[in-house]
């Protein structure tokens, strides 16, 4: 499963990979719009990576006035970075983590939080989280393309991690949009 974020053509070309905007098509803000929506306001923040963070801090601040916008404007957002210092951090309310210590921070905001922490794009985040059993709800847009290419969002650690759909819609272009957690061990 390819993981990829819907700006322009060219936006992450790592690997070659040649099929940047691929999910604009497929996008029905009837249902996908909702779908986010619902996600973003039980978020207490949000956690990036770097290359998102920017991607994000560059867009959302200029589109204050829309009720979404002034959600990603206002909350919380945490940032995995090793070449970010907090000064480079204008986007309000976004705050650095140690890059030593990524997983050990949060962990700290897991315990100390009262609501969702959300990954928006950011694969190697997501990746990192999965691989240390950091995920308590996976929501997937699936989406009706195969690219044969791209970065991956789940880990090639050869581990298997059993889930249990928990929700599933499917828009009018096709998109499945499943909400999943994983199957702890008893």
């Amino acid at each position: 499963m390819s993981f990829r974020r819907p700006e322009g053509r060219d936006e992450d070309t790592d690997g070659g990979f040649a099929h940047g905007s691929w999910s604009m098509p497929f996008f029905d803000p009837a249902t996908m719009g909702p779908a986010v929506g619902e996600a973003l306001q039980s978020t207490e923040a949000l956690l990036f990576g770097r290359r998102t963070w920017q991607t994000m801090a560059a867009a959302w601040p200029g589109r204050a006035g829309d009720p979404f916008a002034d959600r990603m404007n206002e909350i919380r957002k945490y940032v995995a970075s090793r070449s970010l210092a907090p000064d480079d951090l204008a986007w309000t309310n976004s705050t650095l983590l140690p890059a030593d210590d990524v997983i050990g921070a949060v962990n700290r905001l897991r315990a100390a939080g009262s609501g969702d922490m959300q990954v928006m794009g950011s694969g190697s985040i997501a990746r990192t989280l999965i691989s240390n059993d950091l995920v308590d709800e996976y929501r997937l847009m699936i989406e009706p393309i195969v690219l044969g290419g791209g970065k991956r969002l789940f880990p090639e650690d050869g581990t298997s991690r059993a889930l249990e759909l928990v929700s599933h819609s499917v828009s009018g272009t096709g998109v499945h949009i499943c909400t999943y957690r994983p199957v702890r061990a008893s």
